[in-house]
């Protein structure tokens, strides 16, 4: 467990140092929450759907969870090239232990960063439902960055440079952002994209912060729960299989 706990603390460690990533993970939420928040309300309160600030808050937050969880994850990048992963790897500890303390690491750093989102919610006018389902609601940010750190990881066990780093951008990280419902309803969906979107994790995620905060939900919370544990748990083995086939 010593391992495990040092590696965790070396990446909340290497977060809190660097404040000027804080503040700059900042902005992407708070562009989405202020422009489209009251941007997109008058619309949304004419289509009798009320507040688009608080329905759009609790998808703002999930989208921070998912973006500092994959970043973290895809951090090895930078332990490969400044050599800080073989020394890591030659050391006499199994790799199992390393891959999760840097998953772990890497799903704290992302809660931590989904709390921030949280407050500049509050101070943009957004007001949870019931007080009593807020350790829901930070059950399920826990279940998000779980998942994606350890997607993060097995990511960055397989790419060897930055250049890919795009590519997994464009092609991965933000269609599962956008086809998770944190920006739109659910209901009254092509039937294609409602497929398409029950195959997106973060969905579940979305829509059990949303039930957890506001009330209002696609899917139950047990189905919601369910879903991400069983992604985390795969994704998790998969990431240590990756990880452990990375040669140094």
């Amino acid at each position: 467990m010593s391992t495990i706990y040092i590696l965790w603390l070396r990446e909340l460690r290497r977060y809190v140092r660097s404040r000027a990533q804080i503040v700059a993970s900042l902005g992407q939420p708070m562009l989405y929450l202020i422009a489209l928040g009251f941007g997109m309300g008058p619309i949304f309160e004419k289509a009798g759907q009320g507040s688009y600030v608080q329905f759009v808050a609790p998808g703002v937050i999930a989208m921070s969870v998912l973006f500092s969880s994959v970043f973290s994850g895809i951090g090895l990048l930078w332990d490969r090239q400044f050599g800080f992963l073989k020394e890591t790897l030659v050391a006499p500890v199994p790799r199992i232990q390393i891959m999760l303390g840097k998953t772990l690491g890497a799903a704290t750093v992302a809660v931590i960063q989904g709390l921030l989102v949280v407050v500049v919610c509050f101070l943009a006018g957004f007001r949870v439902a019931h007080v009593a389902m807020l350790p829901f609601a930070l059950l399920f940010m826990v279940l998000i960055a779980c998942v994606f750190s350890a997607l993060g990881t097995a990511i960055g066990s397989v790419l060897e440079n930055m250049q890919g780093f795009q590519l997994i951008m464009n092609f991965l990280v933000m269609p599962i952002f956008f086809l998770s419902g944190a920006l739109y309803p659910l209901s009254n969906l092509p039937p294609v994209m409602t497929a398409v979107i029950r195959l997106d994790p973060l969905t579940y995620g979305v829509d059990g912060l949303r039930n957890s905060l506001i009330g209002v939900s696609h899917f139950s919370l047990g189905v919601d729960a369910l879903v991400l544990v069983s992604v985390a748990t795969a994704l998790m083995f998969l990431g240590s299989r990756l990880f452990s086939k990375i040669q140094v």
